[in-house]
């Protein structure tokens, strides 16, 4: 098997041409027309993900977030980015990335976290004229109260924290979420009628919301991660003997709370 026809059927599902303009999506590392016998996935390709690949034999990678963001100026094995594409091309793995390609479609990241939360008649948030978008926005089937949404918060998307605004004095019955940095569309959540809006890094100022809107910042890793097993399930579909593996170190979280 070579490497596009595992990229034929991640852009069947999340099409390359859907990324935002500043993102990489795709194939940064590596040739379409490679041999592939195995694929590791993850959220992000760290050159310990790489080393990883190498000892279970893996000969392309795939994940959520891009290994190459921007130009880069050196490459070099002092650098986390460097060091991962050095191992990756002496190793011979090519590395994919389904960033917010995989985000704009509704079966994507946020339609994951809409799922984990039960929600009803779900629809795109801030939808573009193709039909996709970033972001979700869907109905509880039952209203409630603010606490009752931070426990259910907390227990679907197992957190220990949630950082959060003030808590609303009535019920919560429409919820819009986005996985990853989903500060540019609390305006759209506020315009959908939603009474919460759940994403990661929001900054400070915007958690000073009006009486009848709150935010809850549920960390970026944590929002996006179940995207690793939608592209795992996906692959194993279309191809069902293929050696597929999501990596053993799972939590490339790069954030810690204590």
């Amino acid at each position: 098997m070579k490497a596009k026809d595992i990229i034929k059927v991640i852009e069947a599902f999340a099409p390359l041409s859907l990324q935002e303009g500043w993102d990489n999506s795709g194939l940064c590392v590596g040739s379409p027309d490679d041999e592939v016998t195995s694929v590791l996935l993850a959220l992000d390709c760290t050159p310990e993900l790489v080393d990883e690949a190498v000892a279970c034999g893996a000969d392309m990678i795939v994940t959520h977030h891009p290994l190459i963001f921007s130009g880069l100026k050196k490459i070099s094995p002092e650098d986390m980015t460097g060091s991962a594409v050095i191992k990756a091309v002496k190793a011979g793995i090519c590395i994919y990335a389904a960033h917010t390609s995989a985000d704009k479609v509704i079966q994507g990241v946020s339609g994951a976290m809409a799922a984990r939360l039960g929600l009803k008649n779900v629809r795109i948030l801030d939808e573009d004229q193709e039909g996709t978008g970033l972001g979700v926005v869907g109905d509880l089937p039952s209203p409630l109260a603010s606490q009752q949404a931070l426990d259910l918060v907390k227990e679907k998307f197992a957190l220990k924290v949630i950082r959060s605004s003030r808590p609303l004095d009535k019920d919560i019955a429409r919820i819009a979420v986005c996985g990853g940095s989903g500060g540019s569309l609390i305006g759209a959540a506020r315009k959908s009628g939603a009474q919460l809006y759940i994403s990661g890094d929001i900054s400070y100022h915007n958690f000073f919301t009006p009486e009848d809107f709150m935010i809850m910042d549920i960390g970026h890793y944590e929002s996006e991660i179940e995207i690793v097993d939608i592209l795992f399930s996906l692959i194993k579909k279309n191809f069902p003997t293929f050696a597929v593996r999501i990596t053993q170190n799972l939590n490339s979280n790069p954030i810690y709370y204590f």
